[in-house]
């Protein structure tokens, strides 16, 4: 706005020039919040770029562990019930409940943490709602 229009006779700012002010500081606020939110879900998704081959390789080397650890258990437990024609059976059911209960447990605390951190930008939610606070804040003093 032109600088002589910016004030009435008496010296005071006209209520063009304090909308026009407020909008601008609005549109640097909205700005400044989109730059913010972007910037961390940048920093996101490098990191999961960065661990995604070695989480898949990991994937990779514990399912075999898995798999082979599971089969010395079998054949330890089979031992137990080695006369029994249905040992391998009985041994192959131990051995996959004591799985089933520690995978149950697991996704039981899994389920926990992620109610717990959720999946949201935390620290640019806070920032917003104190934004709204704030300017709830200026509105009801400006009034």
């Amino acid at each position: 706005m032109h600088e002589s229009r910016a004030y009435s006779v008496n010296g005071e700012r006209s209520l063009a020039s304090i909308i026009a002010e407020i909008r601008e500081e609005l549109k640097d606020l909205v700005t400044t919040r989109i730059e913010m939110l972007r910037s961390e879900l940048r920093e996101t998704a490098a990191a999961l770029k960065a661990g995604i081959p070695m989480l898949m390789m990991s994937a990779v080397f514990l399912g075999t562990s898995y798999l082979l650890f599971t089969a010395a258990l079998v054949a330890l437990v089979w031992v137990a019930f080695a006369g029994n024609p249905y040992a391998w059976f009985y041994s192959f059911l131990v051995i996959g409940f004591v799985w089933f209960m520690i995978g149950g447990i697991a996704a039981l605390l899994a389920i926990h943490r992620f109610r717990e951190h959720g999946f949201f930008p935390k620290r640019t939610v806070e920032v917003l709602k104190a934004d709204k606070i704030w300017l709830q804040n200026e509105i009801r003093g400006s009034v």
